[in-house]
């Protein structure tokens, strides 16, 4: 147990569980199966594999149990094992280990040193129970929340977890806010401009958040790396436009239909375009910029794309209508 916590919280030697079953790799066949029938008569957790170790306990292969069947009883099970094992350090980090259960699609993998020394195995099981712990820390971050808190949490914890990022937050809305402000007596002069702001905004931040969730999936999963990096920032700022000319057609024609200014529609289908383009660049682009300076790439990132896409999405609408304004008055 000493061994285990002597390792970094989120890692394989922390996740890892040393009841395994392994053999030497003189072993006869007639030993093993021996050795599993014992445990069944004792009502014992059927391992899930079956491990091959040399004299110094180096993991040397693992067995299938159909070739232990088919085998001779004095076979040795060195003859029979699959040398090719994967294995992974216990210094291995839990996105990694997520990533590599979802490619290879194990029960479990064995956590040796870089001497090859068996320590332990790490269920899949309890990988995915990992992701989803972390997920679930992650969505809370996301919005701002703490990672820590629970349902039931205390509600003074609740509160000084919260506030500090409700603060930023207000100081971001506060940064959209002096946007608007900067048009406020051409607001006054044509109301109508009013009614769009937020729709423009809420699409901005829902394009956005689809994106933002995206690119975090992403990282967890190892998809994501340096030299791949810049071109996904580039497929969502592409995906971002295609996206916003389509909902910016249709929120120009309603524009027109509904107020009978094809003017109007068109001031609305502009800032559609350049809002959602801009939400699909700072998906991408936030997380990786966190990633790249150190930091958890989920940590309200949500709060800072809110921020974009108010920010952007106004100022867009406002100052083509201003520009446009003898077309709309």
């Amino acid at each position: 147990m000493a061994e285990i916590l002597a390792y970094p919280r989120e890692s394989a030697g922390r996740l890892m569980h040393t009841d395994f079953l392994a053999f030497r790799s003189d072993a006869r066949v007639r030993d093993v199966i021996l050795r599993l029938r014992q445990m069944a008569r004792k009502h014992l957790p059927a391992a899930t594999y079956c491990y091959v170790v040399d004299g110094a306990n180096a993991l040397q292969g693992v067995l299938n149990m159909r070739d232990l069947l088919l085998a001779s009883p004095e076979t040795p099970v060195s003859e029979i094992m699959i040398k090719d094992v994967v294995k992974v350090s216990p210094f291995t980090d839990r996105e990694e280990l997520v990533a590599i259960a979802a490619r290879k699609h194990y029960l479990a993998m064995p956590v040796a040193e870089d001497n090859g020394r068996l320590l332990g195995i790490i269920n899949t099981r309890n990988i995915i129970d990992s992701s989803e712990e972390e997920a679930t820390e992650d969505l809370q971050i996301l919005f701002g929340a703490s990672a820590e808190e629970r349902a039931f949490s205390p509600a003074w914890f609740k509160i000084t977890r919260r506030l500090p990022w409700l603060t930023v937050n207000l100081a971001t809305a506060f940064l959209a806010g002096s946007v608007v402000a900067l048009f406020e007596d051409f607001i006054a002069r044509v109301a109508v401009l009013a009614v769009f702001l937020p729709i423009i905004a809420g699409q901005g931040g829902n394009s956005g958040t689809q994106t933002l969730v995206v690119v975090l999936r992403g990282m967890l999963m190892r998809e994501i790396a340096p030299q791949n990096a810049w071109k996904l920032v580039r497929t969502e700022l592409f995906v971002g436009f295609v996206n916003g000319a389509a909902i910016g057609l249709i929120t120009a024609a309603a524009a027109w239909l509904w107020k009978g200014n094809a003017w109007l529609g068109l001031v609305v289908g502009i800032a559609m375009v350049v809002n959602m383009a801009a939400a699909g660049l700072a998906g991408a682009l936030i997380p990786v910029t966190m990633k790249r300076l150190g930091f958890d790439p989920a940590h309200s990132s949500g709060i800072f794309l809110t921020t974009v896409t108010d920010v952007v999405g106004f100022f867009a609408f406002l100052s083509t209508a201003w520009l446009l304004q003898g077309k709309l008055i």
